[in-house]
């Protein structure tokens, strides 16, 4: 099975950070774009932020621009979003997914590219 195991996720106050971290299993992340999608209750997936394979393409949503960061470390085959000054529409569940389509991030971010998609990581941002 290939898919993703997201981890790092769990309560936080408002203005606080998290890390969390996404592990391939199955595949080599190296090959990938990979992104960090959300979905907060009653809402669509969405994207967060996505990262090249090789080029360090990067993406990020007009939301979390300045107070995400996404990373990766292809000889761990993980890749990271470390969240700074969280806030309580950050709430949601964080997805990993892997594109199959292409390997730079562009302007534009599809959903339907990516899969291999894990259980997800819950955070919850409350004072």
């Amino acid at each position: 099975q290939v898919h993703f195991v997201e981890s790092g996720g769990g309560p936080v106050q408002p203005g606080g950070s998290l890390r969390l971290s996404c592990v391939a299993s199955g595949f080599p992340l190296a090959d990938y774009a990979v992104g960090w999608f959300r979905q907060a209750p009653g809402k669509e997936r969405e994207p967060v932020s996505c990262i090249g394979s090789k080029d360090g393409s990067t993406y990020y949503a007009d939301s979390v621009k300045g107070r995400f960061t996404i990373s990766r470390d292809n000889a761990k085959n993980t890749a990271y979003l470390q969240m700074n000054s969280l806030k309580s529409e950050d709430t949601a569940v964080y997805y990993c997914g892997a594109n199959l389509m292409r390997t730079t991030i562009g302007a534009e971010i599809r959903a339907y590219e990516y899969a291999y998609w894990g259980q997800g990581t819950q955070v919850s941002v409350s004072s």
